[in-house]
């Protein structure tokens, strides 16, 4: 789902962005809800950043890729562990400083191929298309994964992510077809 948001794009850049499982929810800009293996997912955008919550029987879980306050910033390369709820959690990032052409290619490649997709949001902020902040979810039985991208075109950044948790008990063993709102 693509949505144009009407906030201006925050001047920032990758380093800004810091990595959380402790941070509570956000009110976001945008959402969706997706259901999966027998979770809701929240993919949230929160600027030029994102939260994606996990809500599983009486479990929640909270990721949270943004700036914030009193968290300096920098991404973990890798970070794995258990998380109340799933039995493993795992996380990457990725920060591609890209030459103009490169940079417009793979932002519109993003772009293009969430716009519609039933697992995506896609946030398009005003004045410059390739400044967008998207996530996808997908799963297969009691695994979850989620990518995002951050597209911070001022720099030339693309900011990548995977996250993939493993839900503890599964609630399902398939899929919902219910891809949320």
């Amino acid at each position: 789902m693509r949505i144009a948001v009407d906030v201006p794009f925050s001047d920032t850049r990758a380093a800004d962005l810091a990595w959380s499982v402790t941070h509570g929810p956000v009110e976001p800009l945008v959402s969706r809800t997706v259901a999966l293996a027998g979770a809701r997912v929240h993919l949230c955008v929160l600027g030029a950043s994102h939260q994606v919550v996990v809500d599983h029987g009486p479990t929640r879980f909270v990721e949270t890729v943004a700036c914030l306050p009193d968290v300096g910033g920098g991404l973990p390369a890798e970070a794995a562990l258990r998380v109340p709820g799933t039995a493993r959690y795992h996380f990457t990032s990725s920060v591609h400083r890209l030459d103009r052409a490169e940079f417009t290619a793979r932002t519109t490649t993003v772009r293009d191929r969430l716009a519609e997709h039933p697992g995506a949001l896609l946030a398009v902020f005003p004045g410059n298309p390739l400044a967008i902040t998207a996530l996808l979810v997908a799963g297969a039985g009691p695994v979850l994964h989620w990518y995002t991208w951050h597209a911070y075109p001022q720099t030339g950044e693309l900011v990548t992510t995977v996250s993939t948790t493993h839900l503890h008990p599964p609630l399902s063993g398939r899929e919902d077809p219910g891809h949320g709102r």
